[in-house]
């Protein structure tokens, strides 16, 4: 059977479609150990509330598929291998209820003959027989579709994370050489901006030198023919 209900590894809802469910599993175990000890009318019936119990199983088990997609992947490993045992588990239910629909004898009790033209009663039991046969081979086919397809979805949804994880990092990676080189190209302006500062005091005052020597050597030279 599968592992106890695990709280911490699901969210709310998905832990009481679990208990749920396994209400539901433990009532069709039940009804499944009732039928080898019946046969004509009891038997059909316990067979035919098998059937609801099944299909109730698989009901939950879509709704879980569903809901285990918003529980967190750090948990999610867990809960898909729980969810894996219970569709074991509904399977292995699926084979037991079609082995015991396919005994005839104890179905119709004393009235099954291997008579080649049985009565009106005989063949209309046994095309209901037929019917939930087929019914549940239909519902076991369309639950492994899902499952392929909730696996196939689960694995596309995983690269899809794994490649945005990759662009997160290279996004991160590319501000943090941004922000650096922002730093670069401020301390480029401030450098340039001081030796331009330098270079315009440095301007001034051999201007200022020029200036004064032309002062004084107007006034040597007016001072030698004075």
């Amino acid at each position: 059977m599968s592992n106890p209900l695990d709280t911490d590894a699901g969210s709310e809802l998905f832990s009481s479609y679990e208990a749920e469910f396994k209400l539901v599993q433990a009532d069709l175990t039940q009804k499944l150990d009732q039928i080898p000890e019946l046969s004509g009318e009891p038997r059909k019936a316990a067979i035919s509330a098998a059937e609801r119990a099944l299909e109730e199983a698989d009901e939950l088990l879509g709704q879980m598929r569903l809901e285990k997609q918003n529980i967190p992947s750090s948990s999610r490993p867990k809960v898909n291998q729980r969810f894996r045992n219970f569709e074991t588990d509904v399977d292995g239910c699926k084979r037991k209820l079609l082995s015991l629909a396919s005994d005839r004898a104890a179905l119709f009790g004393s009235r099954y003959t291997d008579n080649p033209n049985p009565t009106d009663v005989q063949l209309e039991q046994r095309q209901q027989l037929l019917s939930g046969t087929d019914r549940l081979d239909r519902s076991s086919q369309r639950l492994r579709s899902s499952q392929a397809l909730a696996n196939e979805t689960e694995a596309i949804g995983a690269s899809t994370l794994a490649d945005l994880h990759t662009q997160r990092e290279r996004i991160t990676h590319t501000g943090q050489v941004l922000y650096e080189s922002e730093g670069y190209v401020d301390r480029s302006v401030k450098t340039l901006r001081g030796m331009a500062r330098r270079m315009a005091t440095n301007r001034v005052i051999t201007i200022a030198i020029i200036t004064v020597l032309v002062i004084l050597i107007f006034f040597v030279i007016w001072a030698k023919f004075r």
